[in-house]
């Protein structure tokens, strides 16, 4: 099995793009009106429009606010100075280092969509089944 792709729920496609082409330095490609998928190592991160696409809102929905997606960069330090820049709605004041290694920071994007980047080469994918 493989995660292929997340979807995050944006009220504004133009700005979402904008927003995260910026902050993950990669283009993306736009699939429909919509949706604009970039492609992250294997897995897809959707940026998802529902009004722009034609579909119903239907009340809308949301992430839980620790329902984090976490996204793994090469300069950290970096991601972080960019996001404190942008119009991100939460951002941790500070690089934190969680006690089973990674080195990350927690923040909400413009739309409300919980992110947690991690310093690449600090990645813990639990402990090996011995």
């Amino acid at each position: 099995m493989k995660l292929y792709r997340i979807i995050f729920p944006v009220t504004d496609i133009e700005l979402a793009v904008t927003f995260y082409s910026n902050i993950l330095k990669l283009p993306g490609e736009r699939v429909s009106p919509g949706r604009h998928y970039f492609d992250l190592g294997g897995t897809i991160l959707a940026i998802y429009d529902p009004a722009a696409d034609g579909d119903e809102l239907n009340g809308g929905w949301k992430f839980h606010e620790n329902q984090y997606i976490y996204i793994a960069v090469k300069n950290l330090d970096q991601t972080h100075q960019e996001i404190k820049n942008s119009d991100c709605r939460y951002v941790d004041g500070k690089i934190q280092i969680m006690p089973w290694g990674e080195r990350l920071f927690y923040c909400n994007c413009p739309f409300g969509n919980p992110i947690c980047f991690v310093d690449q080469s600090t990645i813990f994918m639990g402990k090996e089944k011995g």
